[in-house]
């Protein structure tokens, strides 16, 4: 089995990462990092996230696979859908404290993920949260 991270290149995104190659390690699974782009849209900073995020899981010999979101352009419905595919035992998503107003709910991504994830979800909010 599989543990899948969903990644952006943001604190939120680290957190989960370094959580979800803990697990990976852990209970001997295979680590799928779904690499999503910015919110400007794919480009060297994606790629550059990408060799960053490949020489740390490397470092730590964590078995990875680096996969980009080019699917559907919706993170969360990749995500689901690698998690799927992968027959995912866990996935490992950031999150981050909202505003007043954006505590009533949930991030739409998130929650998307939450509801529509094949296996347990684990939400992980950095430190300064």
């Amino acid at each position: 089995m599989t543990v899948v991270v969903g990644f952006v290149d943001t604190p939120e995104g680290r957190a989960a990462l370094s959580a979800a190659a803990h697990e990976a390690v852990s209970h001997e699974r295979r680590l799928v990092v779904v690499l999503a782009a910015p919110r400007g849209g794919p480009g060297p900073d994606l790629d550059e996230a990408a060799e960053r995020v490949r020489a740390e899981l490397d470092e730590s010999g964590v078995r990875h696979e680096i996969r980009h979101t080019a699917r559907s352009g919706d993170a969360a419905e990749d995500i689901v859908q690698v998690a799927r595919e992968e027959d995912a035992s866990l996935v490992v998503i950031g999150l981050r404290r909202r505003s007043a107003v954006g505590r009533l709910f949930l991030g739409a991504k998130a929650q998307r993920i939450l509801l529509d994830a094949p296996c347990p979800v684990l939400a992980i909010k950095t430190d300064s949260d």
